[in-house]
C-alpha cells in the first residue's frame, strides 16, 4: 500500500504536492494544516486522514484530532505533530511507523525496529530546508519510506 505523507502545509497546498500524491492510496497530513482548502484538496486526490498542528487553532480544525493510531497493511501507525511529545514507547506498542512533522526537517530513521518518519514542509520555505513530502509503502512485513523533493 502506498500513503502520501504530507505535512507544515501552512496554508499552501502546491501543484506539485498534487502532483506527488498521484496514486497513493491514502494521504496522511501531519499537522500544521494552515487552511481547511489544504484537506479539500489532498481529499480530491485519495482518502485523507489529518491531525492538526500547533498552527491550527481555528474553529474548522477543531475537530481534528491531536493523534491518531491507524492500521494498514496489517501494520500499526502513530501520527502525531510534534515528535518531542510521544510519550509512550512505540517500539513495546508494536508501532511500526510514527509519523510527525513540525520541525520541517524530513527524516527517515529506525530505531528499535520502528520506522520514524518527518516528511518536511511542503508549505512556504523557511530557512533552506527542503520542501518536500513522503511516500510510505507497507506491506505485512515491510515499511519503507521515501522523501519526495518538490522544489
Amino acid at each position: 500500500m502506498r500513503i502520501g505523507v504530507i505535512s507544515d502545509t501552512h496554508g499552501l497546498l502546491r501543484a506539485q504536492a498534487i502532483t506527488a500524491l498521484q496514486g497513493c492510496e491514502l494521504i496522511i497530513h501531519a499537522g500544521d494544516i494552515g487552511k481547511p482548502e489544504v484537506l479539500d484538496g489532498l481529499r480530491r486526490v485519495a482518502p485523507l486522514q489529518a491531525i492538526r498542528g500547533n498552527v491550527d487553532s481555528s474553529d474548522w480544525a477543531a475537530a481534528l484530532p491531536e493523534a491518531l493510531d491507524l492500521e494498514y497493511a496489517g501494520r500499526r501507525l502513530h501520527v502525531r505533530h510534534d515528535l518531542k511529545t510521544l510519550d509512550f514507547d512505540p517500539a513495546a506498542a508494536g508501532v511500526a511507523v510514527v509519523i510527525a512533522g513540525h520541525s520541517h526537517q524530513p527524516l527517515i530513521e529506525r530505531r528499535d525496529g520502528v520506522l520514524y518518519l518527518n516528511p518536511g514542509s511542503a508549505g512556504p520555505r523557511r530557512f533552506r530546508l527542503p520542501i518536500c513530502l513522503a511516500h510510505l509503502d507497507l506491506g505485512a512485513d515491510r515499511a519503507e519510506a521515501e522523501l519526495i523533493q518538490l522544489s
